[in-house]
């Protein structure tokens, strides 16, 4: 192929070509010549493909293999050896065009994903696209892990990363701020409640303590909010499932906690399904059966108000999550254990909000145990 991108192209000419390349067909790029590699592998590649309106939300989705979909939250199935026999795989999800992708197995003998791992999409310095996925249980012995795996889309392969610094948590919040991921409370093998708090630096592959919460906060909520990672609910240890309200955030540029307020969502709340859409200064929720909204994520005077009634088929609620264009998107189930459907809504003002099902293929209908935004 010579010095030239495509042959008998302009240069300028064939880079458009090349940015038009889909997410799943980059590794095939790379082997493809040394100066398609170099050009996948070049900090404008992501640029230009975000500049010529080509890069796309998605959602990462954990979810149950096929076989094991009916298995429900926690899959409590046994396998012939005695143990649990549960299956989880990375999904790519294009709410927008309804096309559903799965990505390569995790390495190990199960080719699982940890059970309730966390998950989260960074972009490296380099400009590489990545999802992290942090501890959670293996799938085999349901013990608590400290692994960290990457999967990085230009290679189309994952990598192991620097464990997490112990004490090996569980059910605790994760986002990813300005190219790192964060990681604060939960609870330890002796299930006590942690105010403890990381930060995962995926470029560097190491981590870094951060100063303490305020206060325990086991099965919290973290979000992404104007540049800062913000921790929602939870419960201290004497608590044992009796959700706060209150929330308090962390500043990179500061390293420190501040309180956002008491009463953020209401005491009681289970915070799982709090998502941000940061460009609108909006927060939602699912809340009894109903998607709840609340503009202004800092201001003590704002209220939560319903939206909508969510449809039957989907108030068992695994994901809510908002995309760039102001829809939100709702995948859930009419039951604990039943087939996924997908559900999107945009409001508008002046017109009654109203959503839009699209029903997830058999192959993918499985029971979602985590999921994060990220455009590729």
């Amino acid at each position: 192929m010579g010095d030239e991108l495509i042959p008998g192209l302009p240069e300028d000419v064939a880079r458009e070509c090349l940015i038009r390349v889909g997410f799943d067909q980059l590794p095939v790029v790379r082997r493809i010549s040394r100066q398609w590699k170099a050009e996948a592998e070049s900090p404008g590649y992501n640029r230009l493909r975000r500049e010529e309106g080509l890069s796309r939300p998605a959602l990462a989705l954990v979810q149950a293999r096929p076989d094991l979909g009916e298995a429900g939250p926690a899959g409590k199935q046994s396998s012939t050896a005695g143990g649990p026999a549960n299956s989880y795989r990375m999904v790519l999800l294009d709410p927008a065009e309804r096309l559903w992708t799965p990505l390569p197995d995790m390495p190990g003998p199960s080719g699982s994903l940890p059970l309730f791992c966390q998950l989260a999409a960074v972009d490296g310095a380099d400009g590489r696209k990545r999802l992290v996925v942090v501890g959670g249980w293996d799938p085999e012995t349901w013990a608590p892990t400290d692994s960290v795996y990457m999967y990085e889309f230009l290679t189309g392969a994952w990598r192991r990363g620097a464990a997490m610094p112990g004490p090996r948590r569980s059910f605790f919040a994760c986002a990813a701020v300005g190219g790192k991921v964060y990681v604060a409370g939960g609870h330890d093998e002796e299930k006590n409640a942690l105010r403890s708090a990381l930060a995962y630096d995926p470029d560097a592959d190491a981590w870094a303590a951060l100063p303490d919460l305020a206060e325990e906060r086991d099965e919290p909520r973290a979000l992404s909010v104007g540049g800062k990672f913000l921790v929602v609910g939870g419960y201290p240890t004497p608590a044992q499932g009796r959700f706060t309200g209150s929330a308090e955030y962390f500043d990179p540029a500061t390293s420190t906690w501040s309180p956002l307020q008491e009463g953020l969502i209401k005491d009681g709340a289970c915070p799982r399904t709090c998502c941000a859409a940061p460009a609108a200064d909006r927060m939602y929720m699912v809340r009894d059966g109903h998607l709840l909204a609340r503009h202004g994520t800092a201001s003590a005077s704002a209220e939560w108000r319903p939206v909508a009634p969510v449809p039957e088929d989907a108030r068992t609620s695994a994901v809510v999550s908002t995309i760039p264009d102001g829809r939100v998107v709702v995948i859930g189930s009419g039951c604990h254990g039943g087939d996924q459907t997908v559900y999107t809504l945009r409001e508008e003002a002046g017109k009654p909000a109203s959503w839009a099902r699209a029903p997830a293929p058999p192959e993918f209908a499985g029971h979602v145990q985590a999921a994060c935004l990220l455009e590729i």
